[in-house]
């Protein structure tokens, strides 16, 4: 009996223990859901706020949480810290703002997961929810109109700028395969008009500390 508690205590200990790696590491995710309202993240006061709110519900607490987005005043590159920046397996995204626009950068299908350390459904897959929110080029600097109205139309109107986070698309041109610039929205910013291109109204998520 002692023996089997013991053990038990052991397994309990190594849950905790895991628990703890994934908070202390967990630094980039894409966000499980969206809005629900297409494009409208509230701005970026409103996707960040959306970002701390997953993270925290998946356990993750006492960072700072950037969305990934620019705007027309603003460079999503220079929201999201310095880096490194790791995924809830531990598994490191990108050692800085320069590598993770580059080549050297980790982002795959199974390496961009959710705050919950679960992949997210790309080409493919039923539902294809690829497109990934940006407002960006892929050198991480705004693109001028394609941010939704910095992020704060739901309707016909507008455009976004979206990258690919499983890095495939129609074709093997550089655009298909980016993270972070891919294509812009067809048929307006409304939850409608990405889920028809393959998205969800999803954005990448990064801890600034």
């Amino acid at each position: 009996m002692r023996r089997l508690l013991l053990l038990t205590a052991t397994a309990l200990l190594a849950v905790i223990g895991a628990a703890s790696s994934q908070e202390a590491t967990m630094s980039f995710f894409v966000t499980s859901v969206g809005s629900g309202k297409g494009a409208d993240l509230g701005g970026l006061d409103g996707a960040d706020a959306h970002c701390s709110s997953l993270a925290e519900a998946a356990g993750v607490t006492g960072k700072t949480w950037r969305a990934y987005l620019s705007t027309s005043d603003t460079d999503a590159r220079d929201r999201i810290g310095k880096g490194p920046w790791f995924n809830a397996k531990g598994v490191k995204i990108a050692d800085d703002v320069a590598s993770l626009h580059s080549d050297a950068n980790a982002i795959t299908k199974q390496t961009a997961l959710d705050e919950k350390g679960q992949m997210v459904n790309g080409r493919g897959d039923t539902p294809n929810r690829h497109d990934v929110l940006t407002g960006s080029k892929p050198d991480g600097t705004k693109i001028a109109d394609q941010t939704c109205g910095d992020w704060t139309l739901s309707g016909a109107e507008g455009v976004a700028m979206m990258g690919h986070h499983d890095r495939t698309g129609l074709d093997d041109s550089a655009a298909a395969k980016s993270w972070n610039s891919s294509h812009a929205s067809r048929g307006g910013c409304s939850q409608e008009a990405l889920k028809g291109t393959g998205g969800d109204g999803l954005f990448y998520c990064f801890a600034v500390n």
